[in-house]
């Protein structure tokens, strides 16, 4: 698969759109382009007027849609290398002070899962990466790091916090026993350990034994829940009133956060919930995208 091409499907897509409630002359931030789905249906919507902001801190996905997308649709649109945490910063860099709608869509997509090289699945053998940055500088963290230089009680907290992985002591303890004998590289050298490291009955589960190590390691580096909290903030911060904000997540950290912050603001008169329980994939899209089976969308209007 080409990096130009993107295999990755936009989860609860219409259920987004319908969400937002998207008017012509709307300046609308998307705060996670990946393969560019809402990104496109957004443009598509407004038909030529109003301006869309894509943030994204992978500079592929933003090559991906520049190349696929830009010369198909009709739209007033500004791609910004960052992270959704920064979005003040890009928006005051293009001189806008208030926008109108606002979609964080969470995770990894499968872009970056299946084809980024960077370690993020367990079923490829790469590089412990891990990072959504595609050009790492030398102070920025990476998987390898983590698994070869924290210490065992760190690591086991990280990946019990994160992962909610309840071999997460015993994990830790091979991974530091292995490091001894040889540096940790490849992600199929970590399943290995993991494998070593939890009871075999584990192994023969509906989820992958190493899946809630590897997204521990995930959100670790990326630091995705300090991410998400900032972007919650500064977001609706620069949302003006009347305008929405949606937000679909993946696993039950980020789920905890965004259900949180969107129920204080409830509490405190700033927001009405546009859905008072998440909204969540049909059957027919988790059968054509299995992936989707844990979006939740959550959209609050602030008033």
């Amino acid at each position: 698969m080409s990096e130009n091409k993107t295999i990755h499907k936009p989860v609860l897509l219409n259920e987004v759109i319908e969400g937002l409630f998207l008017q012509k002359d709307d300046i609308v931030l998307d705060g996670t382009v990946g393969g560019g789905g809402y990104l496109t249906e957004i443009c598509s919507k407004l038909n030529g007027k109003g301006t869309v902001i894509g943030l994204d801190q992978d500079k592929l996905a933003l090559a991906r849609v520049e190349k696929n997308l830009l010369p198909k649709i009709k739209c007033n649109l500004h791609l910004v290398n960052k992270n959704f945490r920064n979005l003040d910063l890009a928006l005051n860099n293009l001189g806008i002070k208030k926008v109108d709608k606002i979609v964080f869509d969470l995770g990894i997509s499968s872009d970056q899962l299946d084809n980024s090289g960077r370690g993020f699945s367990f079923q490829k053998d790469e590089p412990l990466i891990m990072s959504l940055k595609k050009d790492l500088s030398e102070s920025d963290l990476n998987a390898s790091e983590i698994v070869n230089t924290w210490e065992e009680e760190n690591l086991a907290d990280v990946i019990f916090g994160y992962g909610d992985e309840k071999f997460s002591r015993k994990i830790a303890k091979e991974i530091c026993k292995s490091r001894k004998e040889k540096k940790i590289e490849t992600t199929f050298e970590l399943v290995e350990i993991i494998k070593r490291a939890v009871p075999k009955w584990y192994l023969f589960k509906k989820t992958h034994f190493a899946t809630k190590t590897f997204q521990a390691l995930r959100i670790t580096v990326n630091d995705e829940i300090g991410s998400l909290k900032e972007g919650l903030v500064k977001g609706f911060d620069r949302l003006g009133v009347g305008g929405r904000f949606a937000v679909v997540s993946f696993h039950s950290l980020e789920e905890k956060v965004v259900k949180s912050f969107f129920k204080e603001l409830k509490k405190e008169g700033t927001c009405i919930l546009i859905n008072k329980k998440p909204i969540i994939p049909s059957s027919e899209e988790i059968k054509e995208n299995p992936r989707s089976r844990s979006g939740k969308l959550r959209v609050i209007e602030k008033i």
